[in-house]
């Protein structure tokens, strides 16, 4: 099977997963359910659960188990835009090619949007999960909860809301985006791995990488939000810019910024050296976050 096919086969996987999960809108309370399933469904690259399943293949972990932790990570990634979208935060009103959450509901809505996508990826995370242990499970819990938290992405999304009108270095933009933005990624990896239950050793090289990917995939988002457009993007271009926040091209420039992209994806690729030829998807995906034009 070819990479896109691939691809698209979790894609739709993951989207099938989101709908059976997702409160039905006829339930009550019904404007919240539909507001969660219009925040969630039908849109995004679905990043998180295609590392997920990638993870998890190289540990012969099998489809239907990765489906809870690729979902669980998705409603949290989905809760943060809902979130970071609003007029307290970065005040956008385009997402995934549509008005955001608080512009098409209201903005108590999209608050509890993302209260109730947090709180429904934990509720499919802490199910049964054939041939997972309870302990493993556990495990898995705690590391979707330090990757949300404020030592993770609330915490990169606090230190970005500060950082407005600042000049940060490197190494401060990297210590944000690592959380903000590759906690999550990372969770997503691992939560993968952990299916296949892998042991310390392959745990720590697939951190390794998921590190490199999460850093990667800021960059390539900063040089997307420069030099893309709206129609492209499906969200509004030149934002970050126009909001006076610091980016890696704002700092380095677009040119070594795309350098530095294109060493982030080496040093993942080399991370991804001890799995040989299982780890083939992973090492498609990295070169899909470089080559990705939306």
């Amino acid at each position: 099977m070819n990479f896109p096919t691939w691809m698209s086969g979790i894609q739709q996987r993951t989207e099938a997963a989101l709908v059976a999960a997702l409160p039905s809108p006829e339930l009550a309370p019904a404007r919240l359910h539909e507001a969660m399933r219009y925040s969630v469904l039908g849109g995004g690259k679905r990043v998180r659960p295609l590392l997920c399943h990638a993870a998890g293949a190289i540990f012969g972990a099998d489809s239907s188990v990765l489906d809870a932790p690729s979902i669980a990570v998705e409603m949290v990634h989905a809760y943060s835009l809902v979130h970071d979208d609003m007029p307290c935060m970065d005040d956008d009103v385009l997402r995934r090619g549509k008005p955001t959450c608080h512009v098409e509901f209201d903005e108590a809505t999209a608050l509890l949007v993302g209260d109730a996508l947090q709180t429904q990826a934990f509720h499919v995370l802490s199910k049964h999960l054939p041939g997972i242990a309870p302990a493993r499970q556990i495990d898995m819990l705690h590391l979707l909860a330090s990757a949300s938290g404020s030592r993770g992405m609330a915490g990169g999304q606090a230190v970005d809301l500060a950082a407005v009108g600042h000049q940060l270095t490197v190494g401060e933009l990297e210590f944000m985006h690592i959380r903000k933005t590759g906690a999550l990624i990372r969770a997503a990896v691992l939560l993968g791995a952990h299916c296949g239950e892998a042991g310390p050793d392959a745990l720590d090289h697939l951190g390794r990488f998921a590190n490199r990917i999460g850093l990667l995939f800021q960059v390539v988002d900063d040089i997307l939000d420069a030099e893309a457009s709206t129609a492209t993007l499906g969200k509004t271009a030149g934002k970050d810019a126009a909001d006076n926040k610091p980016t890696y091209v704002s700092i380095l420039g677009a040119k070594e910024a795309k350098s530095m992209s294109i060493k982030l994806k080496q040093d993942a690729h080399d991370a991804l050296d001890p799995f040989g030829a299982a780890a083939l998807r992973l090492h498609e995906l990295a070169d899909f976050i470089v080559e990705r034009t939306f």
